[in-house]
């Protein structure tokens, strides 16, 4: 009999999605680069065949500067894909591309753009008003 909650009701996309993203979260957090500002980890997309994962990142403020983040985020690659090798049993560690998180910032507008709208601040589903 199956029991539940066992790692094989959890496709192995979706644990190998989450392991390297906290890897690399925790590696970021621990490198010593103002120029990475607030910098969160969002999610990560490793491919099947594990040659190339996507993370995905977001900001504390929206920039501009998007293209000169990923350049600093390539420089640190070596030591995040360290990380992943180190920490991670895979065949294989993926090259890791970086990509701005843009689900996040649209719905940071959308919400603004609401709050312009209705002239307050916006109410929080199941907030206060039930």
């Amino acid at each position: 009999m199956k029991r539940p909650g066992t790692a094989r009701d959890y496709p192995r996309t979706a644990r190998l999605n989450h392991l390297v993203q906290e890897i690399v979260a925790e590696e970021v957090e621990r490198l010593d680069d103002d120029r990475l500002g607030f910098l969160t980890v969002v999610s990560v997309e490793v491919e099947p065949d594990l040659r190339h994962a996507v993370v995905y990142y977001t900001t504390y403020e929206e920039t501009e500067a998007d293209e000169e983040l990923r350049e600093v985020l390539a420089e640190h690659r070596p030591r995040l894909q360290a990380a992943i090798a180190r920490q991670a049993r895979l065949k294989r560690t993926p090259e890791l591309v970086f990509r701005p998180d843009t689900v996040t910032r649209t719905a940071e507008r959308v919400e603004k753009i609401l709050r312009d709208i209705s002239g307050g601040p916006a109410t929080p589903p199941g907030g206060a008003d039930r």
